[in-house]
């Protein structure tokens, strides 16, 4: 016991001594005390009232709830992001593991003759055939005094590394699940703007009636007919490429759901979801509401642990090598006998003496790993910033241009009734009722665009706020040390 005491002491010592290099502090950014663009609903309740992880249910859409549910489940990008998570854990274990002694064990047996004419070396003996045989069963162990800390950084940097992946995670499920509604609202959009267009055609059809009726009394010319016939096929051929838009984003509607394009489809339903109230946070909320913010912040503190570990290098490293019991015999029966039982216990230091400027190369190199991290997270946070400014600005001025564009509408409608009126009359030209007939339909669609932009506006702001989430669900991740890794294989 007097032997192994020295040792112990050093593996106490090791214990208490601080890790070398830089304590993390996190990086300061500028954060805007308010947001510049007007807040769209002033009587919006807190961020924390959208539903954690199902933030599309603030829209009221229980066909969108059914497919964000089956991509949650079902996604293939999303399952991907769910591994890479559980090989950062798996990593963050194997670097822990240097925490702990390694022992092994093992197992030898082998059977030798001596030559009798082997060489003596001057002995006064007559050599002779020996034959034996050799049962060996050791123990060895490995372990390096963390001194000054490399182990320490290295489990900090992966463990820093590890919460990046899972904040990483859940901006893959942000990133799916706005993706998802985006390209639903467009689905209902383009149902809407459908029906519109179908309307025009059908109101165009009984126009070509009219004057194909009145062209064969003899009331018109011809001129009238083709007219109206180059506006009708004008119409289909915007139908064509409204169907042929819809099934594109039918399509990625399926595939965002894990499912074959060709086995889905979407019910046509009208476009009538109204914008929801997004509630809004503070700027300085941001950085903790955004998971690709947490993925760059926690990069950075993973970089900041590589500078210990590079610096550790510069220091004298201990380990305890060469130390090995167990037990060996010339007789099977006899292995686990007192008297076989041997050991032996040795240490070992290393200080970096030249290499040729290797060790500071490193240590200059997570220097700049360190700064390019922050310069990723500043910009990550002023990104946000601005897709938040964006989105509000968008939403203002989205609903305001949809409030003028329903008047458009209505004086639109109006000005075709006058045109029909008076060209039935004999006032006017039939080119009159043909550019009627061209800017209703024209003021309709927009309208309808403008609908499926404001729900798609509003999904860019939840998706710009972090959905809901919070930073705080991933600061307890981490591999700790503990008694159960520690006698693991």
């Amino acid at each position: 016991m007097r032997t192994l005491s020295p040792l112990w002491a050093i593996i106490i010592l090791a214990a208490a001594t601080h890790a070398v290099g830089p304590d993390y502090k996190k990086p300061d950014t500028a954060i805007p005390a308010h947001w510049q663009a007007p807040v769209p609903w002033q009587d919006a309740s807190p961020l924390d009232t959208i539903p954690k992880g199902y933030w599309w249910k603030i829209f009221g859409d229980p066909e969108l709830d059914e497919y964000e549910d089956r991509a949650m489940a079902n996604n293939q990008t999303l399952k991907a992001a769910v591994a890479r998570l559980a090989e950062a854990r798996a990593t963050a274990r194997v670097t822990a593991a240097d925490l702990y002694p390694q022992v092994n064990l093992g197992a030898t047996t082998s059977r030798e003759r001596l030559s009798a004419n082997r060489p003596v070396n001057g002995a006064p003996i007559t050599p002779t055939a020996v034959q034996q045989s050799d049962f060996v069963i050791p123990f060895t162990l490995n372990y390096e005094i963390d001194l000054f800390g490399r182990v320490r950084r290295s489990v900090e940097a992966a463990n820093a590394s590890l919460q990046a992946s899972a904040a990483d995670l859940e901006n893959v499920r942000l990133m799916l699940s706005s993706d998802l509604a985006v390209d639903y609202f467009q689905v209902r959009e383009l149902d809407a703007e459908i029906a519109v267009v179908n309307k025009g055609i059908e109101y165009q059809q009984k126009g070509l009636v009219l004057v194909e009726r009145r062209h064969t009394g003899g009331v018109v010319s011809g001129l009238d007919v083709a007219q109206q016939q180059a506006i009708l096929d004008s119409s289909y051929t915007q139908l064509h490429q409204l169907q042929q838009q819809r099934a594109q984003y039918e399509h990625a509607v399926a595939m965002l759901q894990g499912l074959p394009a060709s086995d889905f489809r979407a019910p046509v339903r009208p476009l009538d979801v109204d914008p929801p109230p997004v509630p809004l946070s503070v700027p300085s909320e941001l950085l903790q509401r955004r998971p690709d913010i947490a993925t760059a912040e926690r990069r950075v503190a993973s970089a900041n642990a590589q500078i210990g570990v590079a610096r550790a290098a510069l220091y004298p490293s201990i380990s305890l090598t060469g130390t090995e019991a167990g037990f060996e015999s010339r007789h099977v029966a006899s292995i686990l006998n007192a008297p076989s039982f041997f050991w032996s216990i040795g240490s070992a230091a290393i200080e970096p003496i030249i290499a040729g400027g290797r060790y500071h190369a490193r240590l200059d190199y997570a220097r700049g790993v360190y700064a390019e991290e922050v310069a990723n997270y500043r910009e990550s946070a002023l990104v946000a910033f601005q897709q938040v400014e964006d989105a509000l600005s968008g939403l203002n001025a989205l609903a305001a241009a949809s409030e003028s564009q329903q008047r458009a509408v209505a004086d639109s409608s109006r000005y075709l009734n006058i045109a029909n009126i008076r060209y039935t009359g004999g006032l006017v030209t039939y080119l009159d009722v043909i550019t009627a007939q061209v800017q209703a339909l024209a003021n309709e669609r927009l309208a309808t665009q403008l609908m499926g932009q404001r729900l798609i506006t509003s999904v860019y702001l939840v998706k710009a706020l972090g959905g809901g989430w919070d930073s705080s669900s991933i600061a307890s991740l981490g591999v700790k040390p503990s008694l159960k890794q520690a006698v693991q294989q």
